[in-house]
């Protein structure tokens, strides 16, 4: 049963702490998953939520999950996704509608050890040398204190973090600060303007000034560091379904000005006129979308952001509108300038808001996508080496495996060839290494600085890397580990976090990964069945984890055995590629059970960012200690055969 907020405000009014053994700042999901984690360990926990609703981006539209490998989405993130399945007939979900993931993650939530207390934002911190000894969160004149052994920062803008006096960076660091090539200023071709595209307000003439949007700054050199952030966007949930629509609302402060790059770049790209030529529009289930930035001038209100990361309360409030209005103008005008061609007005003129999706926001998500705001400077630094696997933190406490991302930081003018024109700048997208794990140094803080914080969300890692590790999934996993990592330090008398031997948060998230005492699931990876003769171990960008087999040999078995450790009947699943550039496998699979499977790619479902999926084989009854196998043979035809990982989850 939930305790609710007018209980404890009238204690708090009346200048009383509440205490607790953990207070969660930040109810993103990361924030939900930590708290839950350490109320399972049988801590009393404060989730607050500056806002009304939580999730985060998670439930704020971001149904197109990044996931990157699926191999580092584990425990209680993992759980998040199976629940989703479950609602939708499936295994997993990676994408979903965020009316759906907000009541999964309420259940979360409905737990006697939690307190959930939402529209209160962080007002200022106590502490005592170096720990945090409570806080006190505002809305409007109210205020309320809290006070606990333990803190958690879930938050995207890291606001409790700086408010302990905790080190953090802004921006990018020079590309020379820790050795790495991506960082710093890079204008690349990923979401650009083709050349020629002019920037002036006349066309040609200087001095008439630069069209909305665009920067007077000089562009800096290659891989200097600066305070710029990368743009922030609304990840846009729209309808086809006339049922549940309701018409796209024109901003009160419309003006088309704001959209003249857009107009010219249109004019600069005849030949592109539908309407994922400009957007990214992810279908979700629902008759819904995701909705992203696609190309040179999208949804990222480039160079609007950079005041966010300090900014009040209040001001942020106003930032958030700002894109809000940015956006919702942006639909206007795709759907109604005359300098729109008309295929796409016609196709955007199908969309409308959704019923059913955020209705106490007017159908709109609350939800700014904060991709980057501050990041902790903590006791270990993850860096490109991390994420291109030349350095391997020896403390892993999480993984991550996305490409190393950024949105673009801002918009210039550049001359080329004596003509001057606007450029994006800031864009990265470069693929690092394989799984790769994130030191549980990372979301600590430096001893000397503060010893009872964990911040799992704006973690330690320079501008580059944090690109790869900001993926919801990752922080799931990560915000699970810091409420592990709390409830270690209470369980040893610990009084610095610092202290937690990640081994101790590793042994539960393989033991006991939902924390409920359930059986784990049993995965039988292809490095862990050793080297298998007429069979080439190769890394694959689109395999479960790090490799997959293939078949060189048409005559040679591939056999990937367990010993089951419980009694029990297991859904039995093989990790299966779709049909990519240079793969079309047909696989003939045989259980030690009997059963046999004869399946090409074409059977294999996959949806959103992944070329690859659990393929559901059978269930299958298992004693303890029996020995199961899956043996994995080619056809011998032209098809290619692959193996990698074979899933067994129990009833």
């Amino acid at each position: 049963m939930k305790r609710l907020l007018p209980l404890i405000a009238l204690f708090a009014l009346a200048g009383c702490s509440q205490k607790y053994d953990l207070v969660v700042y930040g109810g993103t999901a990361a924030g939900v998953m930590a708290a839950y984690s350490a109320a399972q360990e049988g801590l009393a926990v404060a989730l607050i939520e500056p806002s009304a609703r939580i999730g985060g981006l998670t439930t704020g539209g971001l149904g197109q999950t990044d996931i990157g490998n699926k191999q580092v989405v584990k425990g209680l993130a993992l759980q998040f996704y199976r629940k989703l399945g479950a609602h939708y007939g499936n295994l997993e979900n990676w994408v979903f509608e965020p009316g759906v993931a907000l009541n999964v993650l309420e259940e979360y939530l409905d737990h006697p050890r939690i307190t959930t207390i939402r529209g209160f934002h962080l007002a200022d911190a106590s502490k005592d040398g170096t720990r945090i000894t409570g806080i006190r969160v505002a809305s409007g004149t109210d205020t309320l204190i809290f006070s606990a052994p333990w803190f958690i920062d879930c938050s995207y803008e890291g606001d409790l973090m700086a408010a302990a006096g905790v080190e953090y960076r802004v921006g990018r660091e020079d590309s020379s600060e820790y050795g790495e090539t991506w960082n710093g200023v890079h204008m690349l071709h990923g979401h650009q303007f083709p050349d020629g595209v002019d920037p002036f307000v006349d066309p040609g003439r200087p001095e008439s000034g630069l069209v909305w949007g665009v920067s007077d700054q000089t562009l800096a050199p290659e891989g200097s560091g600066d305070s710029l952030v990368q743009a922030y966007n609304f990840r846009i949930c729209l309808t086809d379904s006339l049922e549940n629509m309701v018409p796209l609302p024109k901003a009160d402060n419309y003006d088309p000005a704001r959209y003249e790059l857009l107009a010219r770049l249109y004019a600069a790209q005849p030949s592109k006129t539908r309407l994922t030529d400009y957007f990214i529009w992810s279908r979700m289930p629902g008759r819904k979308t995701d909705i992203n930035n696609h190309g040179g001038f999208s949804t990222d209100m480039i160079g609007m952001n950079y005041a966010y990361p300090e900014a009040s309360w209040e001001e942020r409030q106003e930032i958030i509108k700002a894109h809000k209005d940015y956006t919702l103008g942006l639909l206007w005008f795709t759907a109604n300038d005359p300098r729109v061609p008309e295929t796409v007005r016609g196709e955007i003129s199908r969309w409308g808001l959704p019923k059913d999706e955020y209705c106490e926001t007017d159908h709109w998500s609350p939800q700014l996508y904060v991709r980057e705001c501050r990041r902790m400077v903590g006791e270990y630094v993850a860096t490109q080496a991390d994420c291109e696997n030349r350095r391997v933190a020896p403390d892993g406490i999480a993984m991550a495996a996305y490409t190393m991302d950024s949105h673009n930081c801002q918009r210039v003018v550049v001359c080329k060839d004596g003509k001057y024109m606007v450029k994006n700048e800031g864009n990265v997208e470069v693929d690092g290494g394989l799984p790769y794990p994130i030191s549980y140094r990372s979301i600590t803080p430096k001893r000397e600085q503060c010893t009872n914080l964990l911040v799992p969300v704006c973690c330690s890692a320079s501008h580059i890397a944090y690109g790869s590790i900001r993926m919801e999934p990752v922080f799931m996993v990560m915000g699970q580990a810091a409420g592990l990592a709390v409830s270690t330090a209470c369980r040893k008398a610990f009084t610095r976090v610092q202290d937690v031997d990640y081994r101790d948060i590793v042994h539960i998230l393989e033991t006991d990964p939902y924390q409920d005492g359930s059986a784990p699931d049993i995965v039988i990876d292809d490095p862990e069945i050793g080297d298998v003769p007429g069979w080439e171990r190769r890394p694959v960008y689109c395999s479960y984890g790090r490799s997959a087999l293939i078949c060189r040999d048409p005559s040679a078995p591939a056999v990937f055995s367990t010993t089951v450790p419980k009694s029990g009947t297991y859904d039995v699943y093989s990790y299966q590629f779709k049909p990519i550039e240079w793969l079309n496998p047909h696989t003939l699979l045989e259980l030690s059970t009997g059963e046999k499977f004869d399946f090409d790619a074409s059977a294999v479902q996959v949806a959103g960012q992944t070329l690859s999926a659990w393929h559901y084989l059978t269930a299958v009854r298992l004693r303890s200690g029996e020995r199961f196998s899956a043996t994995f043979r080619s056809d011998g035809g032209p098809s290619q055969t692959i193996a990698d990982a074979i899933l067994l989850v129990k009833k």
